[in-house]
């Protein structure tokens, strides 16, 4: 027990020791005996609070973790919570939870015009005035249920002369299309697949019920050719663009690909007791550039470091270091130069882990960070300019950080904490990388947390709970490539299925200039061939 020696004390003797403490005739030995009694005492509950803080980990990794806001992990109510504002009433919540007609902008539009009345009439109801137009239409919305993927049966009638007996076959329509598959059925099953984690066998199972089928082998052959046919142009073209970014978020999490394992399996077999690395993970990567944010996926045995570094080798030499964002693991950093920046949000989480435990000093740093992630609201709110951004944190976050530093190291200098605790290490962590941590007060556009890498990295761990795994590498590629294109669609606000759909059915157009047809401005570049 971190070297701590066997304590062999029966009960008799803890009697005795406990019957002198009330007369105080202590000799040098109970004395020692006694100071026996409480390092025992304090390592065993530095053990337990560990094994709790532990558990408490592997519940939410199995299981999930609910919310971590502030007041939840502190286990106090909210100040805007109706149960203190209302004296303990229920507040009723705005709206009645309907959705308008204007809440539904995928829904097809009729127009539907008065059966017996149209404008300029005369009123039937009063006879005087005639009747106008509002501008303001009534609407109504019917929803109807239909497969993801449909198909239309068009029966072509065939006539056939009774003399020669040669044959006339009907003409299909426009919209029977030219091949089997219209060019969206991939873009779907991408959409379903590899952005809302729906596994290619419930997708199969679920068209069968629907009397349109869709098996698992059609499936990946649309999805193989697509990405066969876009991604050497518009993946090419992501990584390129994303190589420029200023300011770039990473992170990994564990993949699973068979093949991969195996290999890694093959290589320990071989390796006589030599250490390999045995890890396969998927790696997120947000570039910003300007107002565009770009996101790549990697899977393999590379580290988020190794896979950043492939981006950065396609860096313009005459860009200066970007800014990186990642949490403290030395396997987040690449080999070229960076500006290292770590996550508030990582460093927050290790006095949420322990704050059952620390709820006062926990209280205090919680409450610190929660004011400077309002200030950060504030800004975003008011659209601030990088240079904004920076010179109103260091009016109003530089003071709240910098008094949370002192605090903490007063803690750690006045040993007011047990430095091998859940809390002296959630300090110290937090005084190692406070350089790294703090970034965003000293440099304009240096982000505060790597959220938005850890929220792109969930549709990697949705396809990993609900698929398990991927089979092959070339599998992995295949998912790495839509998650990419989808998470960059929804990053800046555009519907991913419709640009999967409109780039595969205007390739050769897309291939001639690949930079006027990414996510943020493909819709101009339709609008400006439309207008010429």
């Amino acid at each position: 027990m971190n070297g701590l020696k066997q304590l062999e004390m029966d009960g008799s003797r803890l009697d005795e020791l406990s019957e002198k403490l009330e007369t105080g005739n202590l000799s040098a030995e109970d004395c020692k005996a006694l100071k026996a009694l409480v390092d025992t005492f304090r390592q065993l509950a530095l053990q337990y609070q560990q094994a709790k803080t532990s558990v408490k980990r592997l519940l939410k990794i199995i299981f999930g973790s609910g919310t971590e806001k502030t007041d939840r992990v502190l286990k106090r109510a909210p100040k805007s919570d109706p149960a203190t504002v209302s004296g303990g009433k229920e507040g009723k919540r705005k709206g009645h939870g309907r959705l308008g007609a204007d809440d539904y902008p995928g829904a097809e539009k009729v127009c539907v015009e008065h059966g017996t009345l149209k404008p300029g009439d005369k009123c039937p109801a009063c006879g005087k005035a005639c009747l106008g137009s509002r501008q303001r239409a009534s609407e109504t919305v019917h929803l109807v249920a239909q497969p993801m993927i449909k198909a239309t049966r068009h029966i072509l009638q065939v006539l056939r002369c009774n003399s020669c007996q040669a044959t006339f076959t009907a003409t299909p329509p426009p919209e029977a299309g030219q091949q089997k598959y219209d060019d969206n059925v991939a873009a779907m099953l991408a959409s379903a697949r590899y952005g809302y984690g729906l596994p290619l066998n419930r997708l199969a199972d679920m068209q069968m019920s629907q009397g349109v089928p869709m098996p698992i082998g059609t499936q990946w052959e649309l999805l193989s050719e697509y990405r066969t046919e876009v991604e050497p142009v518009i993946g090419a073209e992501l990584l390129r663009q994303a190589a420029g970014g200023s300011v770039m978020h990473n992170d990994d999490t564990p993949a699973r690909i068979l093949a991969v394992e195996k290999e890694i399996r093959e290589q320990e077999a071989k390796a006589d007791g030599k250490k390999t690395r045995t890890g396969v993970f998927t790696t997120g990567i947000v570039s910003v550039a300007g107002d565009r944010r770009i996101a790549l996926f990697f899977s393999g045995r590379e580290h988020a470091g190794e896979n950043l570094q492939k981006v950065l080798d396609l860096r313009p030499a005459d860009l200066p270091a970007p800014i990186q964002m990642s949490d403290a693991l030395s396997r987040n950093v690449p080999q070229s130069k960076t500006i290292w920046s770590n996550c508030n949000s990582h460093g927050r989480r290790e006095f949420v882990d322990i704050a059952d435990h620390f709820p006062v000093e926990c209280g205090h740093v919680l409450d610190t960070i929660k004011q400077v992630y309002k200030y950060e609201a504030n800004t975003v709110e008011q659209d601030m300019s990088p240079q904004q951004r920076l010179l109103y944190h260091q009016e109003y976050s530089s003071p709240l950080m910098d008094g949370l530093k002192l605090w903490m190291e007063q803690k750690i200098e006045n040993r007011q904490v047990e430095p091998n605790s859940g809390l002296g290490a959630a300090i110290q962590y937090e005084l190692k990388h406070w350089k790294e941590l703090t970034l965003f007060l000293r440099m304009a556009g240096a982000p505060i947390d790597n959220n938005v890498c850890e929220r792109i990295l969930k549709a990697a761990i949705r396809h990993r709970d609900n698929s398990l795994f991927y089979k092959t590498l070339n599998g992995a590629k295949v998912g790495d490539f839509f998650m990419s294109v989808i998470q960059t669609c929804r990053l800046n606000g555009k519907n991913p299925f419709h640009y999967l759909t409109t780039i595969r059915r205007l390739i050769k157009q897309v291939r001639d200039n690949p930079a006027l047809w990414m996510p943020w401005n493909y819709q101009m570049t339709i609008a400006g061939i439309e207008s010429s």
